[in-house]
């Protein structure tokens, strides 16, 4: 058994504790916890000492060694937020004095700017499934359900897992909007087209789906974040489409084509449901990355 299982099998109670204010007390997804347990756990091992005893030195050693092994910048600091968050609750616990993790200086992120769709190539995903030779075993409402997908990801700037958390409770045809519950549960509500809302409309009644997950498998079942994801990675083989696809994609290209239309920065940030203005910056460097484009094809003296 390797040090990491063996001390994943023989849990930590202080970082069981830690988690359990995670999940209980903020809301935290199960997929930070996932990676936070993996972080915590993966240092424990390397090191071999008590979470008391290590200092600040051990923490930049630590990280000397990440980087050292060529780990990407974001992996080391999604390392370091999971053992700086783990230090902070216990300090506040009042089990440490302070916390060490504070006096290490973090590398920065080398912030690349997001791949993004055009529109046309957009409107080609979106009629991909039209293409797609039907298959026998697959029931009749399942390309209009993965067209409704696309099209709500596209039309509200979701997150994959808060599209596959959706419930037909969640959506409103008469206010033409969506209710969704982010990071750390936080409730927000956007607005859907009308394409995506006719689409959903004609899924749900081919599929008669009323009540409970809104978007379900061949067996009647939610359909989980991995399934919702192969249905894009499925539709792109029939565009011309020369990146591969994701939902973030969708994500990216929801807010760089808002950008692109006129819309303020500060009504982005709401809609996608970012804690901070800076996370939605990102998406005008992607819009000026264009327009220099544009200026550089078409202007006689670029």
């Amino acid at each position: 058994m390797t040090p990491t299982a063996a001390l994943s099998a023989n849990r930590d109670p202080l970082v069981e504790e830690f988690l359990r204010y995670l999940s209980d007390e903020r809301n935290a997804s199960p997929r930070t916890l996932k990676a936070y347990r993996q972080a915590l756990t993966t240092f424990g091992a390397e090191t071999k000492r008590s979470w008391k005893k290590c200092n600040a030195d051990d923490f930049r050693d630590y990280l000397f060694a990440l980087m050292k092994r060529g780990q990407a910048r974001s992996y080391v600091r999604l390392q370091f937020s999971a053992l700086r968050s783990f230090y902070q609750f216990l300090a506040a616990r009042k089990r440490l004095r302070h916390n060490p993790v504070r006096e290490v200086q973090m590398p920065k992120i080398e912030k690349k700017l997001p791949l993004v769709l055009t529109r046309q190539q957009i409107e080609e995903l979106l009629s991909a499934p039209t293409r797609e030779t039907k298959s026998r075993a697959a029931p009749v409402w399942m390309p209009l359900r993965d067209v409704a997908i696309m099209e709500l990801f596209y039309s509200s700037g979701l997150r994959l897992s808060e599209l596959a958390a959706l419930d037909v409770a969640d959506l409103d045809p008469y206010t033409e909007s969506v209710r969704i519950f982010g990071k750390g549960r936080k409730e927000r509500v956007c607005p859907v087209g009308l394409p995506a809302l006719e689409t959903i409309s004609r899924y749900r009644a081919a599929a008669n789906v009323h009540t409970g997950p809104l978007f379900i498998n061949k067996a009647r079942k939610r359909m989980s974040a991995r399934s919702i994801w192969l249905v894009l990675k499925r539709y792109v083989r029939y565009t011309s489409i020369p990146i591969s696809i994701s939902p973030h994609k969708l994500r990216h290209s929801f807010a760089t084509h808002m950008l692109d239309r006129g819309a303020d920065l500060r009504s982005v940030q709401a809609l996608l449901g970012h804690a901070s203005l800076s996370t939605t910056q990102i998406y005008t460097h992607v819009t000026v990355e264009r327009l220099k484009k544009a200026y550089a094809d078409a202007h006689p003296r670029a």
